[in-house]
């Protein structure tokens, strides 16, 4: 059996990415094909936490700037994260891989309350866990909830799964010219205002605590595995 370069991963997934191509909020098929690549690598003994976005149904940001309270805009993006986690969940037990929901909003009927330990046990048993409502605290994103779990669970690399095959000197749908990064550091990420990786609070937590940054395309089948084996695939931050 192929070994893995990281064998414990936290994959971070934006809501966007699980409404796929679909005109709905989220894209069935999107999910059916992102829980096969995810079981292909827990074949192979990759221990994997999920933490989702919610903007495909609910931004906290964009509702605020609409005049809602930031705080209860905030909450409402966290129960959306809930949403995807759940569909998730469905389809990764669709395929016969064993997951949990784990929330820090606590809501017993639907999903276990997040406790660190048990998630590492759930993890250490082939479980995929999926870890919804950000942190359960408003003003948080989901990328700085990544990069906290990330660290909590003990997890060797983030891997945020894209649209895109890495890290860009700028955006490469408007500039042609930008030029892909494969290897990037945390103080490059953090002081370049053109380069798009996680948000700094994220990043600064990583880069404090060397935790690595995997940025590759979920949508190209196989990059997710590839990327786990430690091929060149995307942009590492490090």
């Amino acid at each position: 059996m192929t070994k893995p370069k990281y064998k414990r991963i936290l994959i971070k997934i934006s809501g966007e990415a699980m409404k796929g191509k679909s005109q709905h909020i989220i894209d069935p098929l999107f999910l059916d094909y992102l829980a096969k690549e995810i079981k292909n690598i827990s074949k192979i003994g990759v221990e994997i936490a999920i933490v989702p976005g919610g903007g495909n149904i609910f931004r906290g940001l964009a509702g605020s700037k609409g005049g809602m309270d930031r705080a209860t805009a905030d909450y409402m993006g966290m129960l959306a994260t809930v949403f995807n986690s759940l569909a998730l969940q469905d389809a990764l037990e669709r395929t016969g891989l064993d997951s949990r929901v784990q929330t820090a909003i606590v809501m017993k009927e639907v999903a276990e309350p997040y406790i660190r330990r048990k998630a590492i046990r759930h993890m250490e048993k082939g479980r995929v866990v999926i870890l919804g409502s950000g942190t359960g605290l408003p003003f948080i994103t989901t990328d700085t909830t990544a990069a906290l779990r990330g660290l909590e669970l003990k997890c060797e690399a983030i891997f945020k799964a894209t649209k895109v095959d890495g890290v860009y000197t700028d955006d490469p749908l408007i500039n042609r010219k930008a030029k892909k990064f494969t290897k990037l550091s945390f103080g490059e990420a953090l002081k370049n205002d053109k380069v798009s990786v996680m948000d700094a609070s994220a990043i600064s937590l990583c880069k404090d605590n060397n935790l690595h940054i995997v940025v590759f395309n979920i949508n190209k089948k196989g990059n997710l595995k590839k990327a786990v084996l430690g091929e060149k695939v995307g942009t590492v931050v490090c």
